[in-house]
């Protein structure tokens, strides 16, 4: 047995515990390897024990990549921060984007995203922790822009994605976990006779605080550490 398809039925094993724990489903909680740093052979020898959905955080390692495993059936999403001198070459070559957090970058998706794919799958990204160095639309902006980007073609708002501050127990690594939910779930119902969105997607949780985010509702988990082990920057090169 390979170190990769060790770690890969540990994290399941993990999934499953929390979602016994929360009393979900865990076919409900989607896994997404994040691959970024990891060599393409790593990746695939990943493939080859059953995973096929995996998340990049830097445009032109992840192009490379995906040239490498072009054999390969898999589920490209970025994860990164979005620039937009990078939205055409991100439009063309993924399926979702899990780090939206303005209007001009979601018009240029949908402008670039080539009609013959699918819609792009997008999560808005919401600082939940309201940390100045992290990305995302502030909690009490996100339900306007969602609704702007929701009427955009080719493109399709699934949900919501956060990544908050580190904290160590699992009450503390919830909180925020809860207000993502929470802050979807207002999305989803009707005001002022504007129907509600139809999100589906919590993208939250990592290595280390995904027991708390399953506990609140996480449908996809992005696991790399945990997987792929302590990451070596100049591995992918």
């Amino acid at each position: 047995m390979t170190a990769i398809l060790s770690n890969l039925q540990a994290v399941h094993s993990a999934i499953a515990q929390a979602a016994q724990l929360a009393r979900r489903d865990a076919a409900s909680i989607a896994l997404l390897a994040v691959s970024k740093t990891v060599s393409d052979g790593r990746v695939r020898e990943a493939y080859a024990a059953g995973q096929r959905v995996f998340g990049e955080n830097y445009l032109q390692e992840a192009l490379d990549k995906m040239a490498a495993l072009r054999d390969l059936p898999l589920e490209w999403h970025f994860i990164g921060p979005v620039q937009s001198n990078k939205t055409r070459a991100i439009a063309e070559n993924f399926s979702w984007v899990h780090s939206v957090d303005r209007l001009k970058i979601a018009e240029r998706l949908s402008a670039q995203r080539p009609p013959a794919l699918p819609a792009l799958n997008l999560c808005l990204q919401v600082n939940v922790s309201g940390e100045d160095s992290k990305s995302g639309v502030a909690p009490q902006q996100a339900l306007a822009l969602a609704r702007t980007i929701s009427a955009l073609p080719h493109l399709k708002l699934r949900g919501l994605m956060a990544i908050p501050a580190p904290v160590d127990t699992l009450a503390a690594q919830r909180q925020p976990f809860a207000r993502l939910r929470e802050l979807m779930q207002q999305m989803n119902a009707p005001q002022d006779n504007t129907p509600g969105l139809q999100l589906d997607t919590l993208s939250m949780g990592m290595t280390h605080d995904l027991t708390a985010a399953i506990v609140e509702g996480a449908t996809i988990v992005r696991v790399g550490t945990a997987i792929f082990g302590r990451r070596n920057y100049g591995e992918h090169k």
